[in-house]
């Protein structure tokens, strides 16, 4: 699956990083401690998190990862959407729990 139908399918609302919505998603990963996200997270996942700063970019490029989900209604600040723009990697807003939608997209990739 890639980025592009998790988003419709689930009704994610892209906010940026529109270039990157061709990227195949090849897991996910749950987490808010960068530290633990870029030693943990895999290569190609989506990541749910409800940081909002600039540097959850710096560990989606580290990690090379197909999306970042900011979760619970949380949105990112002007610089990291730039960031993302520039990066090519898209960031996608839920207003519900990590919870409820790690287990969608998981029903969806199994």
């Amino acid at each position: 699956m890639i980025v592009k139908e998790l988003a419709e399918q689930l009704e994610l609302k892209v906010l940026a990083g529109e270039e990157g919505l061709d990227r195949e998603i090849k897991g996910g990963y749950c987490g808010d401690l960068l530290s633990e996200v870029m030693a943990k997270a895999p290569e190609g996942c989506v990541w749910l998190t409800v940081q909002g700063h600039q540097n959850i970019m710096a560990v989606a490029v580290l990690r090379d990862m197909s999306a970042v989900i900011l979760v619970g209604g949380h949105s990112p600040d002007e610089d990291t959407k730039q960031k993302a723009d520039k990066e090519g990697i898209p960031i996608l807003l839920w207003p519900g729990s990590a919870f409820d939608l790690a287990g969608r997209i998981y029903a969806g990739l199994a």
